[in-house]
């Protein structure tokens, strides 16, 4: 049975924590589906982990609803989050929604998720007014970046603080169904947590958020050209994979392969 945003509300409410990864082809789905997860959000993160980009803003809407078409085809269980990428909602508000249905009617998502705080509450109203299920994401805004001055950590000071839990607030008036928290100190996460009805999904904003997202190829140690704090690398398949290709190579080079067992 598919997952669905009242399903994270039930479990925010019951104090189980909701799981989800990043996903941006089949096959990489489809794992990440049967492994049991709640949600498989199809980010903008492709960029860097999968095109090789030094950030995530010259990512295209085509090019999300592709991989988001690819993802959805894997995940019978798992709700399907499709990432709205720079540009695909800032200008206005029905460029905003016309992009995010385009998620659901085309790419087979179950919601989309945007970048922002207060300046994007019009287009979560829009958005969930057009009942496309949002999950809104503050802190740090990696689409953000350049008026961010880089990748920091977010809410440290008092006023800081004190406007992300406005914008927490301002979203979930405005409709998101679910708040991802980003690069955040763990007692403002906790705060945001408990004044929210809404569930919060952590990715460097500490335990005691309603759940945890972070990219697969963290996870699984496939992207090393930095690795952020709050990412924990639990398996290293680069050096399973490099031992098999090399193994292939030396094969072929030597002549064992392919032997009489693969040829016809």
């Amino acid at each position: 049975m598919k997952v669905t945003i009242n399903d994270f509300l039930k479990k925010k409410n019951e104090g189980r924590k909701i799981t989800i990864l990043t996903a941006y082809d089949y096959p990489t789905a489809k794992m990440v589906d049967e492994a049991g997860l709640d949600a498989i959000l199809v980010g903008d993160s492709l960029g860097m982990v999968v095109q090789g980009l030094e950030n995530t803003l010259p990512v295209t809407m085509d090019e999300m609803i592709y991989h988001t078409k690819m993802v959805s085809r894997a995940a019978l269980r798992a709700m399907v989050i499709g990432d709205m990428p720079y540009m695909s909602y800032q200008a206005s508000i029905e460029e905003a929604v016309r992009n995010a249905g385009r998620f659901i009617k085309e790419a087979g998502a179950q919601a989309v998720k945007l970048e922002g705080g207060r300046e994007v509450a019009d287009r979560v109203e829009a958005m969930t007014k057009a009942e496309i299920p949002v999950m809104a994401h503050i802190g740090l805004t990696p689409q953000a970046v350049h008026r961010m001055g880089g990748y920091k950590v977010q809410g440290k000071t008092e006023e800081a603080a004190k406007r992300l839990l406005e914008d927490a607030k301002i979203m979930q008036e405005a409709g998101a169904a679910s708040l991802i928290l980003e690069a955040i100190p763990s007692d403002l996460a906790k705060q945001i947590t408990s004044e929210l009805a809404i569930p919060t999904i952590g990715i460097g904003a500490g335990v005691f958020c309603d759940g945890q997202v972070l990219v697969i190829h963290d996870v699984l140690g496939l992207f090393e050209r930095f690795t952020p704090k709050f990412v924990k690398n639990i398996a290293n398949l680069k050096d399973s994979a490099m031992q098999a290709i090399g193994e292939y190579r030396k094969e072929v080079e030597e002549g064992l392969f392919p032997g009489k067992g693969h040829s016809f």
